[in-house]
This record gives C-alpha cells, sequence and structure tokens, in this order.
C-alpha cells in the first residue's frame, strides 16, 4: 500500500464498515483491473543491496521518478517514501527491505496493464543506470541474510519489524525478503464477490505454485519452490491464509467485517505520527480502547481503511479483491497474473466453471494443498488429483474466458496471448523454481550470483 489514508470521517457502527466495503460493488462494464508489482533493487557492480540513503539509493530513485513523471511525493516525516500520481491513478512504493513497487491505475484490459507495466520499467531503468542499479524479479530474495537487507525509514514498517516475531516465525522474512505480483479486481455485488472470493481463495495455491520462483535463501537451495509461499505459512496467522468462513455460501461483507474486528490493529495515524495499537483489536479500539492514550481517540474512516490493508488472507478484500497468492518473477509473469486471474473472474462461463470445478474442495482439502504447494509445486495433489492436471484445466478455462473477453490489441490479438508463460510451464512441467535449480545445479556451477544476471528486468 502506497498511502496511508487520513480520512477523518467519524465511524460509528459495524454497518458502516460493511457499507464501506459493499460500495465497492459496480456494474460489470466498469470492472478494472489493478496489477501491482515488486521487485528487489540491487547494484550491478557486485549485486549487493541498495541502502535507502546515499546518491545511488532508493531514495534518489524515488526522487528521480519524481522529476521524471511529476507524481507527488509521499512523506514519512522528512523521507520520501513514495509517489502518487496525482489523480490517484496509480503509485509508487517501497517495501520494508527496498523492494521497488508499482500499484497501477485500474485499466480496462490486460493489453493497458502490461504495457504500463513495461512503461514503468523502462523509466525506472532511465533512472536506474547511471547509478549502477539494477532490478531483480523472483520471489525471494537470493543471497543477501536479513541482516545484511536494508531498511526502510517508513514508521508503518518500524510498527510492523517490533510487532512480527512475537506472532509468527517468518514474519520478517515476509517483510524484508519476498516479493509478488498481485492483481485488484472488482465485484458487481455481494454475491459476485462471495463467488470470486470463494474461487479465489481455493485456487490461490495453484497461482503458488504456477508462479513458485523462490527456490533460494542465502546463497543456496532452501528445499522449497516457493520460500515465499512457505514463508506466509507462519507470518501472522491471525490475519493470514485461506479464510474457513469465506467459503460458505451464505459469506459476505459483514462476517469479513466482523473477523476484521478481532484481528489486533497496527497502527492510527494522528497528525502525522503512527501510534503503536498493536496491543487491542479493532472491536478495542470502537469501544474506547484508546481514550486513555490519545486526545483524538475516536475512530475514523481512515483508521478502517489502513486497518484492512494490514489484513494479509490470501484473498484480501476491500472496496475490491486482491490476489495474494504469487510469487514475483519475471517481466512476463507480471502480464500473466492478471490474465489468468481476469479470465477466470471476468467472465461468467469460466467462474462458473471454476466454481464447479473446485465445489467440492473442503477449506480442508485448500489449506492442505497450501502446505503442500511450496514444496511440492505442481506435484501436489487436492481431492484425489494432481495439481497438475487441475492446472491444465484451470489454465483452459481462463484462457476461454479471456478469449470471450475479446479485448484486442492493435495486432488483432485477445488477452489469452499472456498466458503463454504458464502454459510454457504446462509443456515443460517444470515451473520457474524448478528451471531455476536446474541452473543452479548446471549452469552455474552452484554460484548464485548469475541470477542476477540472468533474470533482472
Amino acid at each position: 500500500m502506497a498511502r496511508d489514508t487520513t480520512d477523518h470521517t467519524p465511524l460509528t457502527s459495524v454497518e458502516e464498515m460493511a457499507e464501506y466495503l459493499a460500495s465497492g460493488s459496480k456494474p460489470e462494464e466498469a470492472f478494472r483491473i489493478g496489477t501491482e508489482h515488486e521487485k528487489f533493487v540491487f547494484f550491478r557492480a557486485d549485486n549487493s543491496p541498495v541502502p535507502y540513503f546515499g546518491d545511488a539509493s532508493i531514495s534518489a530513485l524515488l526522487k528521480g521518478m519524481q522529476e521524471k513523471l511529476g507524481w507527488d511525493p509521499i512523506m514519512d516525516g522528512e523521507n520520501i517514501i513514495g509517489l502518487g500520481e496525482p489523480t490517484g491513478m496509480g503509485a509508487i512504493s517501497i517495501e520494508p527491505g527496498g523492494q521497488f513497487e508499482l500499484s497501477g491505475a485500474p485499466l480496462e484490459t490486460i493489453h493497458q496493464t502490461c504495457a504500463e507495466s513495461n512503461g514503468h520499467l523502462a523509466t525506472l531503468r532511465e533512472i536506474a543506470e547511471p547509478m549502477g542499479i539494477r532490478f531483480l524479479g523472483i520471489g525471494g530474495s537470493p543471497k543477501w541474510t536479513l541482516a545484511e537487507t536494508p531498511r526502510m525509514p517508513k514508521s508503518r514498517y518500524d510498527i510492523m519489524t517490533r510487532y512480527m516475531p512475537k506472532v509468527g516465525s517468518h514474519g520478517l522474512d515476509m517483510m524484508y525478503r519476498t516479493c509478488t505480483i498481485q492483481v485488484n479486481l472488482d465485484f458487481s455485488s455481494e454475491a459476485d464477490m462471495r463467488r470470486k472470493m470463494r474461487v479465489g481463495m481455493k485456487l490461490q495455491p495453484l497461482a503458488t505454485a504456477l508462479f513458485a520462483s523462490s527456490p533460494f535463501t542465502e546463497g543456496k537451495p532452501n528445499g522449497l519452490q516457493s520460500w515465499r509461499g512457505e514463508i506466509w505459512r507462519d507470518t501472522d496467522n491471525a490475519r493470514s491464509g485461506i479464510l474457513p468462513f469465506s467459503l460458505s455460501d451464505d459469506f459476505g461483507f459483514g462476517d469479513y467485517v466482523e473477523w476484521a474486528l478481532d484481528v489486533p490493529m497496527y497502527f492510527v495515524v494522528r497528525d502525522g505520527r503512527y501510534h503503536d495499537c498493536t496491543h487491542i483489536t479493532f472491536r478495542q479500539f470502537m469501544a474506547g480502547a484508546l481514550k486513555s492514550e490519545l486526545k483524538d481517540w475516536q475512530p475514523t474512516l481512515g483508521d478502517w481503511t489502513n486497518h484492512l490493508s494490514t489484513l494479509f488472507p490470501d484473498v484480501r478484500l476491500k472496496r475490491f479483491l486482491e490476489m495474494r497468492g504469487a510469487d514475483g518473477g519475471p517481466w512476463r509473469r507480471i502480464c500473466a497474473l492478471p490474465a489468468f486471474w481476469v479470465g477466470l473472474l471476468y467472465n461468467d462461463d469460466a467462474l462458473e466453471a471454476a466454481d464447479e470445478l473446485t465445489r467440492q474442495w473442503t477449506f480442508a482439502d485448500a489449506n492442505a494443498l497450501r502446505d503442500a504447494v511450496p514444496v511440492q509445486g505442481l506435484k501436489a495433489a487436492i481431492a484425489g488429483r494432481s495439481l497438475f492436471d487441475v492446472a491444465r484445466d484451470v489454465i483452459d478455462l481462463s484462457s476461454r474466458g479471456l478469449k470471450a473477453r475479446a479485448r484486442l490489441n492493435g495486432e488483432g490479438q485477445d488477452e489469452s496471448i499472456f498466458l503463454a508463460s504458464l502454459e510454457e510451464v504446462l509443456a515443460k512441467k517444470t515451473t520457474l523454481a524448478e528451471d531455476l535449480l536446474a541452473l543452479y545445479h548446471g549452469r552455474w556451477n552452484g554460484e548464485i550470483d548469475h541470477v542476477f544476471e540472468e533474470f533482472q528486468y
């Protein structure tokens, strides 16, 4: 999230919180696609991480992009921590370890969102090249220890860094040493949200397997295809994972609110200052838990939207749905991830077929798959079927959904062209993680530094 909200509208009831989520509903013709992607930032000379401060640094990249794009700076105290497009159509932000993120504009087609990502990377390279900086597109930091990884001066992250070790074993790795590609998609009603949430939750482990690209930690194979997927198995399970109640036939906005109310908060922002609130839930906040700590203790809509951004289920509900299961990856994957989900969720026939395909999968089935995928990838199984076979069916559904949308580029091609990198996974029967491991044990002769050269943007 690029910018924490400071909407001062008073918040007085649970109904208002549910209404806020429901207000995201829109007609199908207004559906949009918002793609986000993160990348690791490194010095070309020695593949070392780039610090926040200095002439060649994360802050210098942000200032260079600000000058080039004319976007508004997002500040945390004296430090620039991101950029916002002036009309709200997109943002650039930094993750805790300096991972550089584009949160793309809500666009109509995959052609547009792919062009946006490519344009962003081209502009970023132009700014970065004189500094000797490049960008790596995989899901997990392949070489640097946690101690070697820089820390960004962002108040929100300071609170999270203190809190994460209290609630899981991998929270700091999640913050500092992972990258993702994510797509944000719309819904037309509570019923439409429910079905998309259900399908999204059940198929998120498949996305993790298809996009697995984090088989290295601190210079060596880690025994996993998706280290990032393994990290999310024990980061902060009170706010993460597959939500069992989201798979029910009567799941609604109010159910998500009731869950969110009992998740511990991270912070509230007052007069530009972040106050650590990890000792209370949002429900306790609503009941006046901060009366003795803050003069302006009353909950606001800004507090609620910020709290929603600190929840990390595999599919996150805001006024849209966020598909959160994929590792980061090379530039073709930045286009493939939104294509995969748009094909499934933005075509009624494909969505119905995907819902039917997964209908018999229980929460226990889906959660067991989520547990198995980081190690086994597409060799995992669910409900007696190999995940590889499921993947073939699901990618076929997505392709049909994209073809039915019939959103064409200038050459008359529909959006199914962006599934090519996933179709290659099926054709070769190996994930990118398995390809990386083959390179490491083969041509790279066990030297991890080759990954920076061969998988940079």
